[in-house]
């Protein structure tokens, strides 16, 4: 085994992956207070919701609102999401200090996502990152479909270090690789890093694992013995992908925390905040938690 980390850094995607792709319309002030309780937990990175076109993601139509009415913690990080300039504008007036981008490894999941080739969404992407660069706004980029396509099957890990270099040399600090249908296994997700890591520095990347077939935490800790020191992670288990058929939710903060702190990794997240959070979004949300450990710490 390799030596792991002695912390990890998570990246809280609930409040923005975890909510897109619920039907039903969440108030602005519900995803505020999501966010301030996030915030109390110790997380130093929560990506606050995402600037695109409201008539694509009507879950986030509130995206201004959201961002200007939390309460900003000094020590914590609120990147928002942004498919193009425009998008990036908005965010930057809303007074967004880093952002994120998203293309896939596949030409067919990007087709379907963003009606564009890697190669054109890229393209779209140069004058934000120009743009990012001269207000001094860190950008973050987001590689889908590292571990398989629900239209193509298959993507070639060569086209996965493609695009992954393509967004560090633009200026993206960092790169998050993402399995967005959960399809990946230990041994998959391990050869993936470690191919992008060839060509990537290990320090500027991160792995963003969907629990579809109960795989996340096993990935994460195969790709923790690579080297990777960040992790995503979606409080209480919510999340999935608009344009991913089959795609579930994204492995639970609560259970990331759980194992790393059990591990004698540091996370610097009070997990009992944490679960009592997920706990409260559930509630919110209508439904039970997918989190094992939150179902655990509420029975005893």
């Amino acid at each position: 085994m390799n030596t792991l980390p002695a912390s990890v850094r998570i990246v809280e995607v609930g409040a923005r992956d975890g909510l897109q792709n619920e039907k039903t319309i969440i108030p602005a002030a519900t995803k505020i207070a999501l966010i301030d309780r996030l915030s109390d937990t110790g997380l130093r990175t929560i990506e606050a919701t995402s600037f695109v076109s409201p008539k694509w993601v009507p879950q986030l139509a509130d995206a201004a609102e959201v961002f200007a009415g939390i309460a900003k913690k000094p020590g914590v990080s609120y990147p928002v999401l942004v498919p193009n300039l425009q998008g990036y504008e908005r965010a930057a007036e809303a007074g967004a200090r880093e952002v994120a981008i998203f293309t896939a490894a596949s030409e067919a999941f990007n087709r379907k996502n963003i009606n564009a080739s890697i190669d054109e969404s890229i393209e779209r992407f140069e004058p934000v990152l120009e743009r990012a660069k001269a207000d001094g706004t860190k950008v973050r980029g987001y590689v889908s479909t590292v571990l398989g396509c629900p239209y193509q099957g298959e993507v070639p890990v060569a086209d996965v270090v493609r695009v992954a270099k393509k967004l560090h040399e633009l200026g993206c600090y960092e790169i998050s690789l993402g399995d967005t249908i959960g399809i990946g296994t230990p041994g998959k997700a391990r050869a993936m890093l470690r191919a992008v890591a060839g060509e990537v520095p290990m320090a500027a990347l991160a792995v963003h694992f969907h629990d579809t077939r109960g795989q996340a935490l096993a990935n994460i800790l195969a790709c923790l013995e690579e080297g990777v020191a960040v992790v995503d992670s979606s409080v209480s288990g919510t999340g999935g992908c608009p344009y991913a058929k089959g795609a579930t939710g994204n492995v639970a903060t609560e259970d990331v925390v759980y194992m790393l702190e059990g591990m004698g990794i540091a996370t610097g997240v009070d997990l009992p905040k944490l679960i009592e959070t997920g706990l409260w979004l559930s509630a919110q949300l209508g439904r039970q938690t997918s989190s094992a450990v939150a179902r655990a710490s509420a029975a005893a």
